[in-house]
């Protein structure tokens, strides 16, 4: 239908738009803001990582065929989409303006491979200019071969500053739109790192792989580059960290994901290290219980994303984010239980299938339904959004084990006493 690789892709994805066979409408509860729904729905797609989980609108294309870079480019152009569907979600949808937005936005952009698209290709369609420009935005310039097993697990992360510059882009009429550059953010985002890394006080050599994809990935001339290398090497602070990140709601969460990744690549999460992210999520400004959120959000990735990283491939590392994910989420129950009972009293088909988890597995239109029911629970309990995002289902299995035993009232009401 469609093919990423091949020169007119956009083309024709703008045009499987115009015939409906995709669609832009992508509705936002009422219960979630509009910058967390952004946040949510870009981490579910993977694209904040770096890599390629699912289409944000195009999630009944066949992909079989795809490279994994011609994933990522496909899901960054789709991230690029959703954001300016969002910020002129009143309008209908018009293909010439959006394109003119990004092409404008790409020439302000100080990436110097981008400059020299403009440069060489005057003549060449918007949408050809485009094609060029987000598969040079992907490509990863990596020498260092003992990183090389990175590759296969993480993309360019750094992919995913573009769309938060091109959010910020599309805002520079108004008042809280800030006026820094890609280099700022990107240099934010690796002494971010830097400062997570060292939260222990111990480099792991996971660790430092992380850094150097993420810096081959950042795209910096070499004197920057050089700087942030040493900075990593000596360590840096939280007074490091510019203050203009506080400001920014998307990419001050962006900052907080990228320091969970980093110190949970060694698969451990000690106190000091939680501790340290507690004190991470105060600097930025940003409410404690979200750090939960991001790291059920972070640690629900690595377990979905298993087979593509390879410090997951082992089974001790999975068992180990299993488990600490498993305690995570059962301190979280226990404290909305409460909710969680009259929320299940309500549900005669939950309360069937919950009882039949604790003896003997769900079929997958049995868990299906379960998700479903789940649904309304999110609104009461907002900390099972998390639930929603890609790999729910991994969750599913320990929620099931969970529940019984936090709420049992929810399900001895309706019993009838035989005595």
């Amino acid at each position: 239908m469609i093919s990423p690789g091949a020169k007119g892709w956009i083309n024709k994805y703008l045009h499987l738009i115009e015939n409906g066979t995709i669609t832009l409408n992508k509705k936002r509860p009422k219960e979630i803001t509009k910058l967390r729904h952004m946040h949510l729905t870009l981490a579910k797609s993977g694209i904040v990582f770096g890599y390629p989980d699912q289409l944000i609108f195009g999630k009944n294309l066949d992909d079989s065929e795809w490279t994994k870079d011609e994933k990522l480019k496909l899901l960054l152009f789709e991230s690029l989409l959703f954001v300016y569907t969002q910020i002129h979600k009143k309008e209908v949808f018009d293909r010439e303006k959006f394109l003119n937005a990004l092409i404008t936005f790409y020439e302000s952009h100080e990436a110097s491979s981008i400059r020299k698209v403009f440069g060489f290709f005057m003549k060449e369609s918007p949408e050809e200019k485009l094609e060029k420009i987000l598969t040079d935005r992907i490509d990863i310039k990596l020498n260092l071969l003992e990183n090389r097993w990175w590759i296969n697990s993480l993309s360019n992360v750094f992919a995913y500053l573009d769309v938060i510059l091109f959010d910020d882009f599309e805002h520079r009429n108004d008042d809280d739109a800030l006026e820094e550059n890609y280099t700022s953010y990107a240099r934010a985002s690796l002494t971010a790192i830097s400062v997570s890394a060292h939260a222990d006080g111990v480099l792991e050599g996971k660790e430092k792989n992380l850094f150097n994809i993420f810096l081959a990935s950042s795209n910096l001339k070499d004197e920057v580059r050089d700087e942030m290398k040493d900075q990593f090497k000596k360590g840096a602070t939280f007074s490091d960290i510019p203050i203009f990140v506080k400001k920014h709601w998307l990419l001050k969460r962006f900052l907080l994901d990228i320091s969970i990744l980093t110190i949970v690549s060694d698969e451990e999460l000690t106190n000091e290290e939680l501790e340290y992210l507690q004190k991470l999520t105060d600097y930025l400004e940003i409410p404690k219980e979200e750090l939960e959120e991001s790291l059920t959000m972070t640690e629900n990735f690595l377990l979905h994303a298993q087979h593509d990283l390879e410090f997951m491939k082992n089974t001790s590392s999975y068992e180990k984010v299993y488990s600490r994910l498993s305690k995570r989420w059962g301190k979280i129950l226990m404290r909305n239980k409460e909710k969680l009972g009259v929320e299940i009293r309500q549900s005669k088909d939950l309360v069937y299938l919950v009882k039949k988890s604790a003896t003997e597995d769900l079929t997958k239109e049995e868990k299906e339904l379960v998700k479903t029911q789940f649904k309304d629970i999110v609104k009461s309990v907002p900390a099972l959004a998390i639930f929603m995002l890609p790999g729910g289902a991994v969750l599913l299995p320990l929620i099931l084990k969970v529940i019984p035993d936090l709420v049992p009232s929810a399900f001895k009401e309706n019993e009838i006493d035989e005595n």
